[in-house]
């Protein structure tokens, strides 16, 4: 690429970034509430996410081969518990990855 193209290019980028962060700024302004859809978004979205992960990392397990899929099983237990007890995403997401690489690179190695 040409000094220009990589300018240009950047300069796309990056106001395909601002655009993306402010456009709901401008189409939900502050004084006015929000659609009922996108409260309804805004409340479902957290748990589809949540979903999304639990299957996106159970994709490729293979409980005839390996570990049998326990890291993995323990990893959900111990993050649908931590979330039911603290009801806090974050830390069960982080202690169940946290306790799933323990387990694949000390445990069942």
């Amino acid at each position: 690429m040409t000094t220009v193209q990589i300018i240009l290019t950047i300069l796309a980028a990056a106001a395909a970034t601002v655009l993306t962060r402010a456009l709901p700024f401008f189409a939900f302004p502050a004084d006015r509430p929000a659609p009922r859809y996108i409260r309804y978004l805004g409340d479902a979205h957290p748990g589809a996410v949540f979903g999304l992960l639990v299957v996106y990392c159970l994709r490729n397990v293979d409980l005839f081969a390996g570990a049998h899929g326990i890291p993995e099983t323990l990893g959900i237990l111990v993050a649908g518990g931590l979330y039911l007890w603290r009801r806090n995403m974050l830390l069960a997401i982080f202690a169940s990855t946290a306790l799933y690489m323990v387990l694949v690179n000390l445990v069942f190695v």
